[in-house]
């Protein structure tokens, strides 16, 4: 019989149903995995690079969704719910998410503690990444109607819809303006609604900016040849002694990247620098300006960052952290101080935000600029290896000249409270020829510790491997590694013999300058006096306004800021760098050395630098006196060369801690021993040895240092090595952590 297909029913094609999108979640926890999550409930249009909250035990976290899956290693059915979509578009740019992914394999650390480290902590717990204030604007009827010739309104309603004629009314100015009648008449008509609009999250530049001053050949060339490079990937070394020009080199490219509708990224090693170079770039540039670090307020960082990833400031200037800063179109990067080490992290996701920018650059196709009077032996390494390209500044700016370095011997002349008679007839003589005066130590307090001439004994500290410095006008000795206080003790607590202090820090240097130099106004700059905000601008402005004549301070006046009356500088105690047990030690003290010398003679008149050291004969400082920071550097890179260490090697660090010694050690040996099948003949594994401070805080620390000669096979050996530690089970008062391209030995 011959079917009618009219009267058979129609069945609908077998199909197999599509299995939802996995959400690959990446949290802020140690753990090297990410979590797969079910989307939340409803229309989501999740994307990677968007915050979810997710259920995580009996709490709630903010997750980071790092990849979409059609399958999981767990059934669909275990897998929990994300409870919501936080964001309506990623957070990152794909060039900006690809660094951090790279960064987390590159430094061997939880992609979820990147993510969130790249992030304001108000971010992190869940703060909309854009802020919206409400505003009012014309509704379509309102638009209809209030046109008619018949209508009658007060002369504040006839006000309001004048203004809103001109666009959307922020509610927070409508209330300010005296419309709240008005408002609420209006809206009982239906001619306005109520509306959302994106924050306004940067102050306007001023009306009169500053007119840039005229370069001269060095700088104008560099300018030419950063600005030749824009629009693609460079790495440019830009080298120039103190006062040669960079900065102004730095914002001429910002203003011609500016004018192609692109931001600039600029990162500082320190805090201390931020006030004085903000303020020069806000006079000079037509755009806000965007600072990002450490001192800033949770709030505070999440204003600027959502007025930089709006768009609202093209122009970033920050710390460390502010090399994850999301401008939407950078068009270059610039490092200043570039061979400074606080732009290495040293706990947590310890990454070096210097080699991240370069990498940066590099993804977003844009040039990229490191800074610095004295550059590292590694950049100097990669400009001479073609992977940097060099600039030359080596001149200063205008008539002023590089200072005079000379070497006091402390052998010869014998130093009361610090200060050789040389030093104190220089700055006598500089002070009366009404020159400023820099004063240079790298150690703050008023002695580092208490002596026992009887039986000789030393103020230890109960919980470091270190003294107790000595603090002047206070009953206790603080320890400046842990905090840990005690009571100064009258008397030596071994024989009763007299205690004295010994050495000098900045605090007993200065009572001695006020003594040799009473009436002489003085300021301080150090850890102990800068601990608030606004400390240092108000020090600064005493020197610059020339109240202060003597500035005395630690590494922190080495940091680029500019004294154009100071005339002599004089550098106290230079021989603690000259021996250290690291082998970066002669680079820091160098740097330390030229920076801080740097300072003298900037404005017209010459400038003096006296060193201080019982060693004047040490090759450290007879290359610096006699060829400069280049003839040191070429030295230093082939001393590097031959011993075999960076940059012509790689390192890692497995650091580990705990209040038990034997634990640190016995867990040292076990990750010895699960290293050993992985060595190849490119890799050394050193160790366990002590730390430069075993004890600290009351925890022992020791660490493994890995050797490779190149990175590659260092970056294969630590993924395996890792996988193979995480499983072990030490102590729970033990901690580890592994480290990357370390710049100090823990």
């Amino acid at each position: 019989m011959r079917r009618r297909h009219a009267l058979t029913p129609r069945r609908s094609p077998v199909t197999t149903p599509t299995p939802p999108t996995v959400l690959q979640v990446a949290l802020d926890t140690p753990l090297r995995r990410s979590f797969d999550y079910l989307p939340p409930a409803g229309p989501s249009g999740i994307a990677v690079g968007m915050r979810v909250s997710v259920p995580l035990g009996r709490q709630r976290a903010v997750g980071f969704v790092v990849g979409l899956a059609r399958h999981s290693e767990l059934p669909l059915a275990r897998l929990k719910r994300a409870l919501a979509v936080l964001d309506p578009e990623p957070l990152w740019d794909p060039q900006c998410l690809d660094l951090l992914r790279w960064a987390a394999d590159y430094y061997q650390h939880p992609l979820g503690e990147v993510l969130a480290a790249s992030l304001p902590v108000a971010l992190r717990r869940g703060a909309p990444a854009r802020r919206r204030d409400a505003a009012w604007q014309l509704s379509t009827r309102g638009l209809e109607e209030s046109a008619a010739p018949a209508v009658r309104l007060g002369p504040r309603q006839q006000a309001l819809l004048a203004r809103l004629g001109a666009g959307p009314l922020p509610a927070a100015e409508a209330t300010a303006a005296g419309f709240a009648d008005a408002l609420r008449s209006l809206r009982g008509r239906g001619w306005i609604e109520r509306i959302e609009l994106p924050a306004a999250t940067a102050a306007p530049p001023p009306q009169a900016l500053d007119p840039p001053p005229p370069l001269t050949a060095a700088p104008r060339a560099a300018c030419e040849a950063i600005a030749g490079s824009l629009g693609g990937y460079a790495a440019w070394l830009l080298h120039g002694v103190t006062g040669s020009g960079k900065t102004e080199v730095y914002l001429d490219v910002i203003e011609r990247v500016l004018a192609g509708g692109r931001g600039a990224l600029v990162l500082v090693p320190e805090i201390a620098l931020t006030p004085q170079l903000v303020a020069r770039f806000r006079r000079r540039l037509p755009v806000p300006v965007a600072t990002l670090h450490s001192s800033m307020t949770d709030a505070e960082r999440l204003a600027a960052w959502r007025a930089i990833q709006c768009g609202a400031a093209p122009v970033v200037i920050g710390t460390r952290s502010a090399v994850f800063a999301p401008l939407p179109s950078p068009g270059v990067i610039l490092v200043d101080e570039e061979h400074d080490p606080s732009y290495k992290q040293q706990d947590g996701f310890r990454y070096s935000a210097r080699d991240l920018a370069v990498a940066r650059a590099a993804r977003h196709g844009i040039p990229v600029v490191l800074g610095s009077a004295t550059p590292s032996l590694e950049s100097l390494a990669n400009a001479a290896e073609g992977r940097y390209r060099r600039l030359s500044l080596p001149e200063r700016a205008g008539r002023a000249g590089k200072p005079r370095l000379g070497v006091v011997d402390l052998r010869r002349h014998a130093a009361r409270d610090g200060l050789a008679q040389p030093v104190v007839a220089a700055i006598e003589r500089h002070l009366a020829a009404g020159g400023q005066v820099l004063v240079y130590l790298n150690r703050r307090g008023y002695a580092p510790t208490l002596f026992c001439s009887g039986c000789g004994w030393i103020a230890p500290c109960p919980s470091c491997d270190a003294r107790m410095p000595v603090p002047p006008g206070r009953p206790r000795l603080t320890c400046h590694h842990c905090g840990a206080e005690q009571p100064l003790p009258l008397g030596c607590p071994q024989c009763g013999t007299e205690v004295s202090p010994v050495g000098q820090g900045t605090e007993r240097i200065e009572q001695a300058l006020a003594e040799l130099f009473p009436g002489v106004p003085r300021v301080r700059i150090d850890r102990d006096v800068i601990r608030r905000r606004g400390d240092i601008e108000r020090a600064l402005e005493e020197v610059a306004s020339g109240r202060a004549r003597i500035l005395l301070g630690t590494q922190m006046l080495t940091k680029g800021h500019d004294y154009p009356d100071v005339t002599l500088v004089a550098v106290l105690n230079a021989d603690q760098g000259l021996f250290g047990a690291d082998f970066r030690a002669g680079e820091r003290l160098a740097q330390q050395i030229v920076q801080v010398a740097g300072r003298a003679g900037r404005g017209d008149r010459p400038g003096e630098v006296l060193v201080q050291s019982a060693c004047p004969e040490n090759p450290l400082l007879t290359s610096l006196v006699n060829e400069g920071y280049e003839g040191f550097a070429a030295r230093a890179l082939e001393e590097r060369r031959a011993a075999g260490w960076p940059p012509y090697s790689r390192l890692a660090l497995l650091r580990a801690d705990a209040p038990d010694r034997a634990a640190v050690y016995a867990f040292l040996r076990e990750a010895a021993a699960l290293a050993a099948g992985l060595l190849g003949p490119d890799l050394r594994l050193l160790g366990p040895a002590a730390a430069a401070m075993e004890r600290r805080a009351g925890r022992y620390r020791a660490q493994l240092l890995v050797e490779a000669a190149a990175r590659p096979p260092l970056r294969r050996f630590l993924g395996a090595w890792l996988t193979r530690l995480e499983p072990l089970r030490p102590p729970r008062s033990l901690r580890w952590a592994a480290g990357v391209d370390p710049i100090q030995g823990g």
